[in-house]
């Protein structure tokens, strides 16, 4: 197994990009992820909710993959989002994500079916079991339904390539009742952009991060300054933040994400339906957070940012 990772710090979760007739666009999807490494992320992953994983079929998933991989060239690790309505589908997934030079894998429940507690146990274990790849278990019982708890994580602790538990759920108060019930075994991530300096006070060492897409270094200058306890300079980073970081805890994520990537000349704001653009007056709502965020842009010390 990769032992490798470095599991800490900003990982995006990357959008896919797509021409005007809804096919993926693999070369524009691979500068979105050249600039992120650009601006000093420190992972990425690739396929995950923000990157429509569950509109794409398995082909497309791969050429991503192999893409993003190919663009990093090592420099930060590169997770696949895996996200399957079976556990044999979840697995044949994570193997071709293993095939395309990855080097871990983020996973999520059983999709469709809410599975039972020792049925979610199962479903990890089995993918753990089929691929040597290190696995992040992904909790967002809000849009997927299942509740991967603590207690199915303390579970899992006998699987040595389970290492980390990403939360998505908005009760940080998950971390401190992993970490009683079983120490340090898993490395923490926030999952929720607008609970990341709550999740980093109380244990997290990573972040899953939606709206680092659009402004990555300031959410690796915002991750970096919590970690280090400059508190007070951190505050003024996430009190600017936060409204748009707001919009990573709506249902529709993926839509405002994509227009604020679009509004910096980031990105294009197409998702493939069954998303479809958003409404004029929401649409009004994000221009509206991306133009005061903007004007307010604050300035990011070079010793906060990861530049390369």
């Amino acid at each position: 197994m990769n032992k490798h990772v470095s599991w800490s710090g900003v990982f995006p979760a990357v959008t896919t990009q797509f021409r005007e007739d809804f096919s993926v666009d693999v070369d524009a999807t691979a500068k979105v992820v050249k600039a992120l490494v650009e601006d000093g992320v420190s992972g990425l992953v690739v396929c995950g909710t923000v990157g429509e994983t569950c509109s794409l079929s398995r082909a497309e998933k791969i050429s991503l993959w192999e893409a993003a991989s190919d663009v990093v060239g090592g420099k930060v690790p590169v997770i696949a989002g895996v996200a399957e309505y079976t556990t044999a589908f979840a697995i044949e997934t994570a193997i071709e994500a293993k095939r395309a030079g990855l080097d871990g894998l983020m996973v999520m429940p059983p999709l469709v079916y809410s599975s039972q507690p020792h049925e979610t146990a199962a479903h990890y274990r089995g993918v753990a079991a089929a691929v040597d790849l290190p696995l992040m278990v992904y909790n967002n019982p809000l849009i997927y339904r299942t509740d991967v708890s603590p207690d199915i994580l303390a579970s899992l602790a006998d699987c040595d390539n389970i290492v980390c538990f990403k939360d998505s759920s908005g009760d940080t108060r998950r971390f401190t009742d992993l970490r009683n019930a079983v120490g340090e075994r898993f490395i923490l991530f926030a999952g929720l952009d607008d609970v990341v300096f709550e999740s980093l006070l109380v244990g997290a060492v990573g972040w899953v991060s939606g709206m680092s897409n659009v402004f990555p270094r300031e959410g690796e200058a915002l991750f970096r300054l919590i970690k280090e306890g400059s508190l007070h300079e951190a505050r003024a980073i996430y009190d600017w933040f936060m409204p748009l970081l707001h919009l990573d805890a709506r249902t529709d994520l993926v839509q405002t994400i994509k227009l604020c990537e679009h509004i910096v000349g980031r990105g294009s704001h197409l998702t493939r339906p069954p998303r479809l653009a958003l409404s004029a007056e929401v649409r009004a709502e994000v221009e509206g957070l991306m133009a005061r965020a903007l004007a307010t842009r604050p300035t990011i010390a070079q010793s906060h940012s990861r530049q390369r």
